[in-house]
């Protein structure tokens, strides 16, 4: 099968994907093979590609945002013809004591798609058959590969920081996952409010009804309830934490981050203000995420690259020169 494969992790610059036929794979047991349709481009794969992540595979396929349709390892409730959605997470221990208490996503022995395993920037796939999901008809192919990833993981960040109806909310940079957020904070009846760089990204803000946007160093006019960033980096963390209210919380959406620089506790942090994480997704998250994109029609914008193109996409999206997210094709 033809498949964007990497062997040595270097900066995207030197195109390190290289484009080749390799070998199809087998299903093993409690899998299925996927026909993939199209695959979403996620920061995360630029950091695996770049090395901010450390090596795993020798010879990786990236890719975690896949929409494909079953073609061997159907069961009754997902039939060969299925056309489902596969995730950064790909797999859980079950057993460990995160998995026992409800919270799979900080399981001690993940499995990640595209990064532990091979993923979809290729004709085929493979993921096992539990921690895949049907897509709500109303998503086209396109349309529905950012949501696997930068949306579900943006709407876990939301209930990281427990936003509420009606509240005041940040968004700290503005690429595929927060314009995704956007929707479901309006659906919510929630002001948003967006700090970026980038005029294309301010310009699209505006376009998706923020209520205000600023550039990346501006404050927001009011004290905000809740922010999330998305950039992977420390000075956007300082900057949402000192835009919110006391008992506010920033919830960072990033699995890289450069570091958080010394800033003023007495200031910014005391009046129990919160910083908290954002650690991958559960199954839960993925499903109510789905489930809510298809109830408000949810349609990222999009622009579509082909496979062999995979280094100008995750160039594009280093750059930010894509508004919305950056779709694969094969």
């Amino acid at each position: 099968m033809k498949a964007a494969f990497l062997i040595s992790p270097q900066g995207i610059a030197n195109a390190p994907l290289t484009v080749g036929d390799v070998p199809k794979p087998v299903p093993g047991p409690e899998q299925v093979l996927l026909r993939v349709r199209a695959c979403g481009v996620c920061r995360t794969d630029l950091h695996i590609v770049e090395g901010d992540l450390p090596q795993i595979l020798p010879h990786l396929i990236p890719g975690h945002q896949i929409v494909g349709d079953i073609i061997e390892g159907g069961s009754t409730e997902l039939p060969a013809g299925t056309r489902i959605g596969v995730s950064w997470i790909g797999g859980t221990d079950g057993g460990c004591r995160y998995c026992r208490s409800g919270v799979e996503n900080l399981c001690d022995a993940p499995t990640f798609t595209g990064y532990t395993v091979n993923g979809g920037y290729a004709e085929y796939a493979v993921a096992r058959r539990d921690f895949v999901f049907p897509l709500p008809p109303a998503l086209d192919d396109l349309h529905a590969a950012p949501l696997l990833c930068a949306g579900i993981i943006g709407f876990r960040s939301l209930r990281v920081a427990g936003v509420q109806p009606g509240e005041r909310v940040g968004l700290f940079g503005f690429g595929s996952s927060a314009h995704l957020v956007t929707a479901v904070l309006q659906a919510w009846g929630c002001p948003v409010y967006v700090s970026t760089r980038g005029a294309s990204h301010r310009a699209l803000a505006t376009a998706l009804g923020a209520t205000w946007v600023g550039a990346e160093t501006e404050k927001p006019p009011v004290q905000l309830d809740r922010a999330v960033t998305f950039a992977p980096s420390g000075d956007v963390v300082v900057a949402a934490l000192a835009s919110l209210r006391k008992g506010g919380v920033v919830a960072i959406n990033a699995i890289h981050l450069d570091r958080i620089p010394e800033f003023d506790y007495d200031r910014l942090l005391w009046g129990e203000r919160q910083i908290r994480s954002v650690a991958n997704m559960t199954r839960e998250d993925a499903k109510d995420f789905l489930r809510l994109a298809g109830e408000i029609n949810l349609r990222p914008k999009v622009t579509v690259f082909q496979l062999d193109r995979g280094n100008e996409a995750l160039a594009a999206v280093k750059s930010d020169q894509i508004d919305g997210a950056a779709v694969i094709v094969v």
